[in-house]
């Protein structure tokens, strides 16, 4: 089955740390760009970073650069988000996503993503 399952969520108070990680399954993980990105209710997916199949480049939302860190380990077919110095307003469902298709929509796009994970909350708060 292809799937993507997150894992790593939960709640942190403002300033604390977190790694989420995707598990994919049923596709050749390794040959896909994957990215992450995040929805609060009543809102669009907002992408929040992103790293290509080929030499692993990554690029993050203007928001969180500086403090999340997006990692790929091709070996165990997973991806990870290195979260910190976490904020009130990073709180959100963050979703795992893969770019199977390839239709050349940009990077920082979420319709770019056609393969979804679940979800997993983050929620920061003191």
């Amino acid at each position: 089955e292809v799937q993507l399952v997150e894992s790593g969520g939960g709640l942190v108070q403002p300033g604390a740390s977190l790694r989420l990680s995707c598990a994919a399954s049923g596709f050749t993980f390794g040959s896909y760009d994957m990215a992450w990105l995040r929805q609060t209710p009543g809102k669009e997916p907002q992408w929040v970073s992103a790293i290509t199949s080929a030499g692993g480049t990554a690029y993050y939302a203007d928001s969180v650069r500086g403090r999340f860190t997006i990692s790929r380990d091709v070996a165990n077919n997973t991806v990870y988000l290195q979260m910190s110095s976490l904020k009130p307003e990073d709180t959100a469902v963050y979703y795992c996503a893969a770019d199977i298709l390839g239709r050349g929509i940009p990077i920082t796009r979420p319709g770019r993503y056609d393969l979804w994970g679940q979800g997993t909350q983050v929620t920061v708060s003191s």
